[in-house]
């Protein structure tokens, strides 16, 4: 198998990372790897006309992995208020713990840092994703104690299965900007 190339997603990507988004966190193909969110949210975990907008807006880059069998992992990266925002972040599961999601969250962190040149990165992780916030905690991201609600009723971004989800945003500073 070759070495993944990572580059910019297309619209002409969007139905093969609905598939790749959903196969690594709803259903039973996401139980192979580590970052399941089947127990607690079933359908879908991104729409397609969301991702074609995340795709065509100014300061904004879904980056793709291509292998060999197609696409493997990607993220999506923006500007969002003169902070940078992180999300979508989806690894094949079978591929999970093999560095291939380290290296595309080092060139998200480069976009926002060199090329757009944002003090911090910011994301949203559902707050009961222990292993997945410390996955983030070992790569300098913090806990902010700021929350954000879950988009109950919005089945674009799943039906979920329990009552208390709610986001977190971690965040990670860059050359040493005050928080």
């Amino acid at each position: 198998m070759s070495e993944p190339i990572l580059r910019p997603a297309t619209a002409a990507d969007v139905p093969a990372l609905v598939a790749l988004v959903t196969s690594a966190y709803r259903g039973e193909s996401s139980r192979a790897g580590w970052t399941t969110e089947a127990d607690f949210l079933d359908g879908n975990r991104i729409d397609a006309d969301v991702l074609r907008a995340d795709i065509a807006r100014p300061r904004s880059r879904v980056l793709v992995a291509e292998q060999d069998d197609g696409l493997v992992a990607c993220a999506h990266v923006a500007d969002e208020d003169g902070t940078g925002y992180f999300g979508m972040f989806s690894v094949r599961p079978d591929l999970q713990g093999a560095g291939l999601g380290k290296r595309l969250l080092d060139e998200c962190e480069r976009i926002v840092r060199e090329d757009w040149r944002l003090p911090a990165m910011r994301m949203t992780v559902i707050d009961i994703r222990d292993a997945l916030i410390g996955f983030y905690e070992r790569r300098g991201y913090r806990r902010t104690g700021v929350f954000k609600p879950f988009p109950y009723g919005d089945p674009r971004y799943g039906i979920p299965l329990r009552d208390d989800l709610r986001f977190e945003v971690l965040e990670k500073r860059f050359d040493g900007a005050a928080a």
